[in-house]
């Protein structure tokens, strides 16, 4: 009989990747219907931002081992996006910009083939095409979503100093300057977290050893 904590994985690995599908099919279907791709966040910001909040599961998953994940990896990834959404719901100014339908379209996708893929791990086979699509779509995926959580980040910050949002942030550090500073550091946070998922590649798709013949 399955652990309840792995029916439990199962339900919610299964639920998120239902979701992410209808994210992208709303995401998709708003740039169909306008022809445009400043629709995006109208109709499928709220249900985005949900998930993301849901996310962090998946690192109170990783601290107590339910998943070999750890915590360091999700969490800067759960913390990057849902730092994108705050400044993306705080500034109306940006909620049309490409960068919005970049960023929207590429985590769907990225979803909709990670999250069938822990699924079907949870049942204790998973088709060897979709674990192949886990450790490789990334390395297309990857790019246009950090660009376009940081093309969205630099288009806010006028906004975000005309209204001067959180003023005295920590220590006398102002949110925008604070914007500033995750913008330099930014690129290197992706890259740290692009370097680690090629990692996972080789660990997952890399040969085995072959065998010694007696």
């Amino acid at each position: 009989m399955p652990k309840l904590s792995n029916l439990y994985l199962l339900a919610y690995n299964s639920l998120q990747a239902v979701a992410w599908a209808v994210c992208l099919a709303l995401s998709l279907s708003s740039f169909v219907s306008t022809k445009a791709v400043n629709g995006a966040y109208a109709s499928a910001g709220d249900l985005i931002y949900f998930l993301q909040m849901v996310q962090f599961l998946e690192v109170i998953h990783g601290a107590v081992g339910l998943v070999p994940s750890g915590v360091v990896f999700p969490l800067m990834q759960w913390a990057g996006r849902a730092h994108f959404l705050f400044v993306l719901r705080q500034t109306h100014e940006v909620q049309e910009s490409p960068s919005v339908f970049i960023t929207f379209v590429a985590w769907s996708l990225s979803e909709v083939i990670r999250y069938p893929h822990y699924a079907f791990n949870c049942m204790g086979s998973c088709p060897s095409w979709i674990t192949y699509l886990r450790y490789t779509a990334f390395i297309v995926l990857y790019p246009p979503g950090m660009a376009g959580e940081t093309w969205l980040m630099y288009q806010a910050l006028p906004f975000v100093k005309k209204r001067s949002l959180f003023p005295d942030l920590f220590a006398g550090l102002s949110y925008y300057n604070f914007l500033r500073v995750l913008l330099v550091c930014y690129p290197f946070l992706c890259l740290k977290l692009y370097l680690h998922m090629f990692k996972q590649r080789r660990s997952k798709l890399g040969k085995h050893p072959k065998k010694k013949k007696r």
